[in-house]
């Protein structure tokens, strides 16, 4: 299973209302997975050698998908009681 998303997409010029991935995501070229970040990172970094990536037209991201859960009660928002506040306000 890929932890990992290495995209490299399109550049979008700047709007005036920015930009909005959620919405009008940047057109992708090319997705790989990969298992780990360091994996990741090297896929990335061959990318990023790229004409286009270099010149300012494409970019690469690297996504983290599907994150193993850390370890101890309360560190994942899921686990933590309705009340619950970082901060210590009660």
């Amino acid at each position: 299973m890929a932890r990992f998303l290495v995209v490299l997409t399109d550049v979008r010029p700047n709007v005036v209302g920015g930009r909005d991935e959620r919405t009008a995501p940047e057109r992708r070229r090319q997705v790989v997975g990969a298992s780990s970040r360091e994996a990741a990172e090297r896929i990335a970094g061959a990318f990023m050698a790229l004409g286009m990536v270099r010149a300012g037209r494409q970019r690469v991201k690297v996504l983290a998908i599907g994150r193993r859960p850390a370890l101890g009660r309360g560190s994942c928002p899921v686990d933590r009681p309705p009340d619950y506040s970082p901060y210590g306000d009660d």
